[in-house]
């Protein structure tokens, strides 16, 4: 079988503004100066009255968002997760979320796999920063293939949305006409041993994971949790319940992220034995995104390693018992 097509998120981000744009004629995109980047300029060129380049201020710009959304308008700034997500923390809560006003955000590059843009640009913290916020949905799409439905599904909803995409390419594991729906997950392999919660290109190291348990007779479950806020509640108690171990495969920090929303479902409904793949509250470095995922740990071997340790804990648990 020939592996799969790699695209990067961003790629397609641009077209995907075109195609709503299109439909929803209230829609506007404000974008931070990095238009070339997001492929936002996509947008520019076809609905050039209903683009504006707020420059270098993502504080600003999110100011700007938040006024235009009380005209009717529905404003989508599209920006990078480390600035827009980031610097514009403060505005994002009191203009937008505080109102519950009906604006998108967009963040691109996010996780350590921007690379050689290095730790300024890396934002490890965006996952826990947008959920902590009251109202907020936050989404992270699989791969390419997700990203005009996640930005549907944003468009189906009255408030504000955060939207995760990041800047490597990932190989396409999704039907582009299979929707994005908020509270949901997406399973991509079955399993009955270990089940494997990951988000965006931790997804395609999930899959490889699971092939290489598989060797070892492990059948591991597979599932995207692109709604991270809300989340797949129904989808982690049955894996607790069905798999008894579980692990969390996310490009951000330990704290706060993915697995601490896996986590705090497993307390509260059906606790079992959990492991986490994150960066282990560091800073990265500057580098190619494979080298980083390596030294960091983010590679499917360390997720099958996690996954081992999780069933050794789970049968020692069963035998004590």
């Amino acid at each position: 079988m020939e592996p799969a097509k790699a695209v990067e998120q961003r790629g397609v981000l641009g077209d995907a503004l075109v195609h709503l744009g299109a439909e929803f004629p209230q829609m506007v995109v404000l974008s931070p100066d990095v238009s070339l980047s997001t492929k936002a300029i996509k947008f520019k060129e076809a609905y050039p009255n209903r683009f504006i380049c707020s420059g270098i201020a993502e504080q600003n710009t999110i100011g700007m968002a938040a006024g235009m959304s009380t005209m009717g308008l529905i404003p989508v700034v599209a920006g990078y997760a480390m600035f827009v997500g980031g610097k514009a923390w403060e505005p994002i809560r009191n203009s937008i979320a505080y109102s519950h006003f009906n604006v998108k955000i967009v963040a691109t590059h996010s996780g350590i796999n921007v690379g050689p843009d290095g730790v300024t640009h890396q934002s490890i913290e965006d996952i826990a920063l947008m959920r902590v916020i009251p109202g907020m949905v936050v989404l992270a799409p699989t791969d390419a293939n997700q990203v005009e439905p996640a930005l549907r599904a944003a468009f189906q909803i009255n408030g504000p949305v955060y939207i995760r995409l990041e800047r490597a390419a990932i190989p396409l594991m999704t039907d582009p006409n299979q929707p994005v729906n908020l509270g949901e997950s997406l399973q991509l392999r079955e399993g009955k041993d270990i089940t494997i919660f990951a988000v965006g290109g931790m997804v395609h190291q999930a899959l490889q994971s699971a092939e290489e348990l598989a060797s070892e007779n492990i059948e591991a479950r597979v599932v995207s949790l692109y709604s991270i806020k809300p989340i797949d509640t129904a989808a982690i108690i049955r894996a607790a319940n069905e798999t008894g171990a579980i692990v969390t495969a996310e490009d951000h920090n330990c704290y706060g992220g993915l697995g601490g929303a896996v986590a705090e479902v497993l307390a509260l409904h059906a606790p079992c034995v959990m492991e986490q793949v994150a960066v282990q509250d560091t800073f990265a470095e500057s580098g190619p995104a494979k080298d980083l995922y390596a030294k960091f740990h983010l590679t499917s071997t360390d997720i099958a390693a996690a996954a081992c340790r999780a069933i050794q804990r789970r049968d020692a648990a069963r035998r004590v018992n």
